[in-house]
């Protein structure tokens, strides 16, 4: 009954932004504008990051709703993921999240990563285990582990580091769009409608510029 509450009131939530649009965001509840920006990495798309873990539950709670908002993004915009390292066991799921897109399964595999942590509880961040899962979705298991311990993914883990600090990342989820907007804190059902509505924000900025 509390979930199904909690579902009710992100959906008012959702609701709520689509309906206000950019215009009527709150900065400071809705999002926060950063005070350096950062640069982006996807030239002239309107970059949106998650930082997230496959570690945390509220971000497994996010997936299938991202999963769904990212079938309809707009031409002119790129979502890439962050992974964030607050525990250790995070680190070897940063580096499974690394791993996958190096071999161009991440899409495909990241919500079965989700599933397994959250729902059967796989201890992934033990590397023989996510070796044998890997094996059990279709992957080459030596292969698979070749890749994890690559100087590609090992760079890209030290990358995601550096910029969870750039950022000031403390809790994921957290949306960042354009290197310069940061959603707050809202309900996982409002997050696409807050999202698009910084999207929009940030193409008028880049217009006057």
């Amino acid at each position: 009954m509390k979930r199904l509450a909690m579902h009710f009131l992100g959906a008012l939530a959702w609701f709520a932004v689509t309906a206000a649009g950019a215009a009527d965001l709150v900065e400071g509840k809705d999002y926060v504008r950063l005070k350096n920006s950062q640069p982006v990495e996807t030239g002239k798309k309107i970059e949106v990051i998650e930082f997230f873990s496959y570690g945390c539950p509220h971000c497994h709670d996010l997936e299938p709703i991202l999963q769904t908002w990212m079938q309809k993004l707009p031409p002119d915009v790129q979502f890439r993921r962050v992974p964030v390292m607050f525990q250790q066991r995070w680190e070897a799921l940063a580096k499974i999240y690394y791993t996958l897109d190096a071999m161009g399964d991440e899409a495909r595999l990241s919500p079965e990563v989700f599933k397994a942590v959250h729902d059967n509880g796989v201890p992934l961040y033990q590397d023989k285990a996510f070796f044998d899962w890997a094996a059990s979705h279709g992957l080459d298991r030596t292969r698979v582990a070749e890749v994890y311990a690559s100087f590609t993914v090992n760079s890209k883990f030290n990358r995601a580091k550096a910029q969870a600090n750039a950022y000031n990342i403390q809790s994921v989820p957290i949306m960042v769009v354009d290197g310069k907007f940061v959603t707050g804190r809202i309900e996982h059902a409002a997050v696409p409608a807050v999202v698009d509505a910084l999207i929009a924000k940030a193409r008028a900025e880049r217009a006057k510029s």
